[in-house]
């Protein structure tokens, strides 16, 4: 665990604008021709690894980098102030380049007007070599069909790193940071000003912001995200509806509907080449299935190209308790 003894940091503004501690892999590619060598394979795939972690965790918050999307159906639209279900838990798998790497557990709970996001991700690739376990909670508040968080806390230990993330907030603007161990940004990246912290939601509070819209468009969302580094927008529009099939019906509609999601990058990055490539990406996709019965739509599967090939995150079982005390099961 990170040593807390000397108290946690607070986020405080310099000259250089707001900095923190954020785990930075290098970029490393492997190739299929560095396989069967040992050591050297090893060594490789604990850099992507630790890269394709990165990635998922700087821009798809968890989030949609790891976390369920709750959003209304269309046919429900118009009742914006629906109660919100009382419990949503889901299991995902975890794929990169088709190898079952691991997986990543959600939970929401909702009681009046308060809330509790939980994220839970165990990773494991190349007999072991590589490892990665993180835990994210989040927490707030409702207000006007908007998720007001009050605080947020990221831990996560893997093969190479150990440390912690911890942020509060006040109304919709970060007020607090910490993090272990400290962290200096390089020289290179953007610095992350004070008004670039307001009207920001941590990644899982983000994601449930998705649940209130009065668009018909359930792919129609922006979300301005601040993970305790890196202060990034994702933009989500229309690509195409696709067929699901369910192990057990569940009497919800076999359909899904596919957004695309393009990264844009606002402040605490670095404008190298992985950067350029994310923001250019037209590839990482998220597909959202309807629930009618709970008002809401869940995410299917979530894909995240990279240079070593794809991530996905794919749903292997939801379980939904409306207000009403019903139990939707979706399993697949």
């Amino acid at each position: 665990m990170p040593d807390w003894s000397g108290g946690p940091r607070f986020l405080k503004q310099s000259g250089a604008g707001w900095a923190d501690h954020r785990f930075v892999p290098k970029r490393v590619y492997l190739s299929p021709g560095v396989l069967g060598q040992g050591r050297q394979v090893r060594r490789l795939g604990k850099s992507v690894m630790s890269r394709i972690v990165r990635r998922w965790k700087l821009r798809l918050a968890s989030c949609l980098l790891l976390s369920p999307l709750l959003a209304p159906v269309t046919e429900a639209v118009a009742e914006s102030r629906a109660p919100w279900p009382s419990r949503v838990q889901a299991l995902y798998r975890v794929e990169f380049n088709g190898f079952d790497i691991g997986t990543f557990e959600f939970e929401a709970a909702v009681s009046g007007q308060s809330y509790t996001l939980k994220g839970d991700a165990k990773l494991s690739a190349l007999l072991g070599a590589f490892k990665w376990r993180s835990t994210t909670q989040s927490s707030g508040i409702i207000a006007a069909d908007t998720p007001r968080p009050a605080s947020y806390h990221f831990d996560f230990d893997g093969t190479a790193k150990t440390g912690s993330v911890k942020m509060g907030f006040r109304g919709d603007s970060v007020t607090s940071l910490a993090h272990a161990p400290p962290y200096t940004p390089p020289p290179a990246a953007v610095p992350v000003r004070e008004p670039q912290l307001k009207g920001v939601l941590d990644p899982l509070s983000a994601v449930m912001a998705l649940s209130r819209s009065g668009d018909e468009n359930p792919c129609g969302r922006k979300l301005s995200i601040f993970d305790g580094k890196q202060r990034f927008d994702l933009v989500l529009s229309f690509h195409r509806q696709e067929a699901i099939a369910e192990a057990r019906p569940s009497g919800q509609p076999g359909i899904a509907f596919v957004c695309r999601v393009r990264y844009l990058p606002v402040a605490g990055h670095r404008m190298n080449d992985e950067t350029r490539a994310m923001a250019n990406s037209s590839g990482i996709e998220v597909s959202l299935r309807p629930v009618p019965s709970a008002n809401l739509f869940i995410p299917h599967q979530i894909t995240i190209p990279t240079g070593a090939g794809p991530a996905t995150l794919t749903s292997i079982r939801v379980d939904i308790v409306t207000p009403r005390n019903e139990q939707i099961a979706l399993s697949y």
